[in-house]
């Protein structure tokens, strides 16, 4: 039985294990994992707060096998919030981390990966409540996946287009990276059904594969890819989970996803690097703040309808 080391984090106490179990084969050890996590905490909360969270955990690290986990753990104290919810007739036992010692509680699990749905539980009319497409979004989030042989620099800037596109629609647009070789742009919206969500984004993603076929598609075909990007309309779903903003990446460097300045976005069209360990992420969060906050207003723009278009791309 490991010996466990315990500790105080905002008035909870946690025992912690294995701290010098190498998680990533950088180097980078279980006790660097609970302490970025520690630190990002006051900007990662709000981003996490009120949504179910999808945990992947890596308990032997990142080179050997991974699982999805969405029902709370065995032993999760009873201080840790917890959603009821049915997906697909099954229900489902979220965690819903809302406090530093919860995120604390994950990371001493070796969950690296945090992933959200595009909605918060006080937004729906009704709990406990099916996961389906009458659940109330409240952000849309566009998932630029570029295929095989597309460089980051094709990638930011699709980015910047299907930025302009949701600007044109009194949306804001906030882009981050996936913490791996694609590009998310995601803006808050006013609580909306999630099918509607996802028709709207369908057709940005079929109108865009439309006007620039040699860059985009909007088809999962994995034939139709080379060379192009697709635009994961189906992220907005209500049973898919994105990767938070601040969540570390279980690949073979612990890389973040990190939120962009537009500015840094162009310069990534001309070859600039965007790529981002811990260290640089609270390096930044320190000197700029939370550039993703904008997902985090209050006074949301509504979601207009985007003209319909041919289905064939």
């Amino acid at each position: 039985m490991p010996s466990e080391t315990h500790v105080e984090v905002a008035g909870r106490i946690l025992g912690l294990s294995n701290l010098d179990k190498v998680l990533y084969p950088s180097g980078f050890a279980k006790a660097e994992v609970i302490s970025f996590y520690h630190d990002i905490a006051p900007v990662l909360l709000p981003h996490l707060s009120d949504r179910p969270v999808t945990r992947v955990r890596f308990p032997h690290g990142t080179t050997q096998a991974s699982f999805f986990e969405k029902n709370a753990p065995a032993g999760t104290p009873d201080w840790v919030r917890t959603c009821r919810v049915t997906a697909a007739r099954t229900p489902i036992e979220y965690l819903v981390v809302d406090e530093p010692a919860a995120v604390v509680f994950l990371a001493n699990l070796a969950a690296l990966e945090l992933h959200t749905p595009q909605w918060r539980i006080a937004d729906q009319p009704s709990q406990p409540f099916p996961v389906d497409g009458r659940i109330l979004a409240d952000q849309v989030v566009v998932d630029l996946d570029p295929g095989p042989g597309v460089t980051m620099s094709q990638t930011a800037t699709a980015a910047l287009e299907v930025a302009n596109e949701l600007a044109a629609e009194g949306l804001l647009p906030v882009a981050k990276t996936s913490g791996g070789k694609g590009l998310q742009v995601l803006a808050a919206i006013q609580p909306t059904p999630a099918d509607r969500v996802v028709e709207q984004v369908r057709r940005l993603a079929v109108s865009l594969s439309q006007r620039f076929p040699d860059r985009f598609v909007a088809v999962q075909a994995r034939d139709r890819r080379e060379g192009r990007i697709l635009i994961d309309w189906l992220q907005n779903q209500p049973v898919r989970n994105t990767i938070s903003v601040y969540s570390l990446r279980g690949r073979e460097r612990p890389t973040v996803s990190t939120p962009l300045t537009w500015e840094e976005v162009g310069a990534a069209t001309h070859g600039a690097v965007l790529d981002f360990s811990p260290a640089d992420v609270l390096a930044r969060v320190a000197r700029v703040g939370d550039l993703a906050a904008d997902l985090l207003a209050n006074d949301r723009p509504p979601l207009r309808d985007l003209p319909d278009q041919s289905p064939s791309t």
